[in-house]
């Protein structure tokens, strides 16, 4: 996959806040994906004590979620841990895995926030920036933002909202877990983005793109698309 390279990754805190108050005027909150037939997810392990990542990028078949291809990248990270500027320390090596694919997906489900974030351009919205491609942020836990808990059941949400702006939703994914938080990365609508998270969950608490991303990067030897295949069921609630 060719990646647009919109600006240096090894800037200072400083200009990193620049890039993405100057970036997030581009990013597209409307549109929708009309029959996907790739989805892929993302999703980054970091091992503090080695101080490298792992970026995984697992391409589903949308309409059964089998594995097509797997990107995996292990690097050293190089930006430090900063709140609200996590793409500059997974980023890269995250665009790394996605030049080792060979097919280019229709949709990308990010374990991260989209535009739920300080200055609208948490990690889902820089790489869909990036890539050109619709994208989704489906996070495990929240940034910022005010809301009430959805209903207990499957397919229940509610808005995220800051400063009376609505920067996501709150989605039940399965009854009696804790909910995500999906926000717009690019080139999709808010309904849209919780359309298809829900389309793409199996009976668990994350869609299938982001569980299985979750389970490559961490696993960094030998087979890993045999290694997921064996764990597929593993419960990651």
């Amino acid at each position: 996959m060719e990646i647009a390279r919109r600006h240096d990754w090894r800037v200072t805190t400083a200009r990193a806040r620049e890039i993405q108050l100057e970036l997030a005027a581009e990013i597209c909150r409307v549109g929708t994906v009309i029959s996907p037939k790739l989805v892929a997810g993302v999703d980054v392990s970091v091992n503090r004590f080695a101080g490298t990542g792992t970026a995984a990028v697992v391409v589903l078949r949308y309409h059964d979620m089998e594995i097509v291809e797997i990107g995996l990248v292990t690097e050293r990270v190089e930006f430090p841990y900063v709140p609200g500027l996590l793409t500059f320390r997974e980023a890269p090596l995250i665009l790394a895995a996605f030049e080792k694919l060979t097919v280019t997906p229709d949709l990308v489900m990010v374990d991260g926030q989209g535009i739920a974030h300080p200055r609208r351009i948490g990690l889902a919205a820089h790489l869909g920036l990036c890539l050109g491609i619709p994208a989704i942020g489906c996070a495990k836990s929240r940034l910022i933002g005010e809301y009430a808990e959805p209903e207990n059941e499957s397919g229940s949400y509610t808005e995220l909202s800051d400063k009376g702006e609505v920067i996501g939703a709150v989605v039940r994914t399965k009854a009696g877990v804790k909910p995500v938080y999906v926000s717009i990365g690019h080139m999709i609508d808010l309904p849209s983005a919780i359309d298809r998270v829900l389309d793409c969950c199996r009976g668990y608490r994350l869609p299938e793109p982001t569980r299985l991303a979750h389970i490559a990067a961490g696993r960094v030897t030998g087979n890993i698309k045999n290694q997921i295949s064996n764990v597929k069921n593993t419960n990651q609630n």
